[in-house]
């Protein structure tokens, strides 16, 4: 199962699906409440533990087993915590270019305090004070793809709402002891206007912890520029656990 990023759905990750249901993968692509095309169940008390909700909901009326659970971004925020729910489930959890929190942290205490102003000053500007749309430094940068299927990706995301940012995760610690895995992506500069790389220091901690680390040259949104690449790392990854 793949979790996406802020402001995105699970529309993302279709070329990334499809690559690896190719490999004999089965292979889940949720899309979180107020996202999406569930953009219009958003509404102000949507938080990060509706999004662990959605998570774990899948996974348990599908009756998932031995599951690679997959975040992206901000989808590690909510599979951080459905995997600590749901561990009986799981068999690897896959970061990819994600924030990983530990218990009690929210997705804006691991972002650049840049970033937090910026989304409170755009939710009072720009979504009626409860969501947000994605900060023009985030967006996918130019000349990896096309302009035009850039546009096209851009045109579909959606604001996002500010709980679930701001909402700290809740673990019992049963994740500590899930295998646990990490691809971080080398082909951009993220963060360069919101203060810092909020990844790096995540990526040096999955390094320092010993979980399986893969490098893919590839923009923050890799399910974009390289689905391919991506699929093929995933894949490496699973075959391994």
């Amino acid at each position: 199962m793949i979790v996406h990023g802020g402001w995105g759905g699970g529309w993302e990750w279709t070329a990334v699906a499809r690559a690896l249901r190719a490999r004999g993968h089965d292979v889940f692509t949720p899309t979180l409440t107020g996202m999406g095309e569930r953009a219009h169940l958003g509404r102000p008390d949507v938080g990060l533990a509706t999004h662990v909700e959605d998570v774990v909901a899948v996974l348990e009326l599908e009756d998932l087993h031995d599951v690679v659970l997959c975040g992206h971004s901000y989808g590690g925020m909510p599979v951080t915590g459905a995997a600590d729910l749901a561990s009986e489930r799981i068999a690897l959890v896959i970061y990819i270019d994600a924030l990983v929190p530990c218990d009690g942290q929210s997705a804006f205490d691991l972002l650049p305090e840049e970033f937090v102003e910026l989304a409170r000053v755009s939710a009072a500007e720009h979504g009626d004070g409860w969501r947000f749309p994605i900060p023009r430094a985030l967006l996918p940068p130019g000349g990896w793809i096309a302009e035009e299927e850039r546009a096209r990706y851009i045109g579909r995301l959606r604001a996002q709402p500010v709980a679930s940012f701001a909402e700290p995760v809740r673990v019992s610690g049963a994740i500590e002891l899930l295998p646990r895995a990490f691809v971080r992506c080398t082909g951009g500069d993220l963060g360069g206007d919101i203060g810092a790389d909020p990844i790096a220091p995540i990526a040096a901690r999955a390094q320092r912890e010993g979980w399986s680390y893969r490098e893919l040259v590839a923009s923050h949104d890799p399910q974009l520029t390289d689905p391919a690449g991506t699929a093929a790392v995933l894949d490496e990854l699973a075959a391994a656990a």
